[in-house]
């Protein structure tokens, strides 16, 4: 179009990254500890405690699984050949930080304090999420996929605003990844700098679809860099080094360098969910390769080189994990005492007219059918 008057475009400015792309992109091959020279200076009590988590870790999914085929929880995601990527992400934060799990992440909850039956109160179908999140520091399980990063990005936003020394570590699997709730919240958390650790578990699978068809990315972690923040590899069978990883992440958010991604590469040994049959889209060579690859036989291989592991200790681990069992099973089969007005408690902090309404025919009911 024809310029008018003395205005005359200028032209652009050189182009220069606004961020030096080098120092943000992964390594090339997932990091390792375990099996490497590396492991000599892990912290032998660190890795004790890892390894007793993962125990406990195998067999609290052995025992929900099972519960689900008592008819006893609606559903289980089970975390079976992930617990190292669930017990490191709950190792890692201190107590006043903040966890952001996904519906696949009950044992990363189990592992920072939370009660088992809270934890899979919600898979139950009993009453809301079962805990109080603020109380434990563990936002609700989330079944929508990925709509707790914005939500985890938020919240560390805001504890930098306040000036609390809080970091938020969200946990997301491969498939959600491919939604937009992912790239929203890495974009915002780069530019606000925001203290947020964002853990992806490569599991291999979005329920069926490979992660070959979900991205043509180098990795998930490479995906960092479009953003503006470090993206690191990491083996998610790898307890030490996941915990290594992330502390690091965490330690860098809180010191104000701002988020990271971590892509935590692991293997889903179970099916998606007991309402799914994984035999329809893998096959058993690719399962065992990974059963070759189990997280706790990794850490108890290292324990035991090292002397730092015998059978009284391998045993007392066991116990633990068949005691946390039996309470599980023990408290998940007695009835929970339902009280149908709760449908109405915590939807509004006050009632709408039409709630009420609703309360008062609901409680009429009631009345009148024990009364019969």
């Amino acid at each position: 179009m024809e310029q008018r008057g003395s205005y005359r475009p200028s032209p652009p400015p050189a182009w220069t990254p606004r961020t030096d792309p080098a120092p943000l992109l992964p390594d090339a091959r997932p990091y390792r500890v375990l099996g490497t020279e590396a492991a000599a200076k892990a912290d032998p009590a660190l890795l004790l405690e890892l390894y007793e988590q993962l125990v406990r870790g195998r067999r609290y999914n052995a025992q929900a699984t099972a519960l689900t085929r008592q008819g006893r929880l609606a559903v289980y995601p089970s975390s079976t050949g992930q617990e190292a990527c669930e017990v490191a992400a709950a190792l890692a934060l201190e107590e006043r930080d903040w966890l952001f799990p996904s519906y696949r992440d009950t044992l990363a909850a189990v592992a920072r304090g939370l009660d088992p039956v809270q934890a899979l109160s919600l898979l139950r179908g009993d009453w809301h999420t079962g805990y109080d999140p603020h109380e434990h520091r563990i936002a609700p399980l989330c079944t929508p996929l990925a709509t707790q990063l914005p939500h985890a990005v938020g919240l560390a936003h805001a504890a930098r605003l306040k000036g609390d020394d809080v970091v938020a570590l969200a946990m997301v699997g491969d498939g959600g990844t491919s939604e937009g709730d992912f790239h929203e919240a890495l974009n915002f958390a780069a530019v606000w700098k925001a203290p947020v650790v964002f853990l992806v578990q490569n599991n291999g699978f979005a329920i069926s679809v490979p992660l070959a068809k979900q991205t043509a990315a180098p990795s998930l972690a490479h995906k960092a860099v479009g953003y503006g923040m470090p993206g690191r590899l990491v083996d998610g069978n790898d307890a030490a080094a996941v915990h290594e990883v992330l502390t690091d992440a965490v330690h860098r958010a809180r010191a104000g360098g701002g988020p990271t991604l971590v892509e935590a590469v692991t293997y889903r040994i179970e099916a998606h969910t007991n309402a799914d049959d994984a035999t329809r889209y893998r096959g058993d060579a690719e399962v065992e390769a990974w059963r070759a690859h189990d997280p706790i036989a990794l850490i108890e291989g290292e324990l035991t080189d090292r002397g730092l592991l015998d059978e009284a200790r391998v045993q007392g681990a066991k116990d633990a994990a068949e005691a946390l069992a039996a309470d599980l099973r023990e408290r998940m089969n007695q009835d929970p005492v339902l009280d149908p007005m709760d449908l109405f408690t915590h939807v509004y902090a006050e009632q709408t007219s039409q709630l009420r309404e609703q309360a008062a025919q609901l409680r009429a009911e009631l009345e009148a059918e024990a009364e019969r």
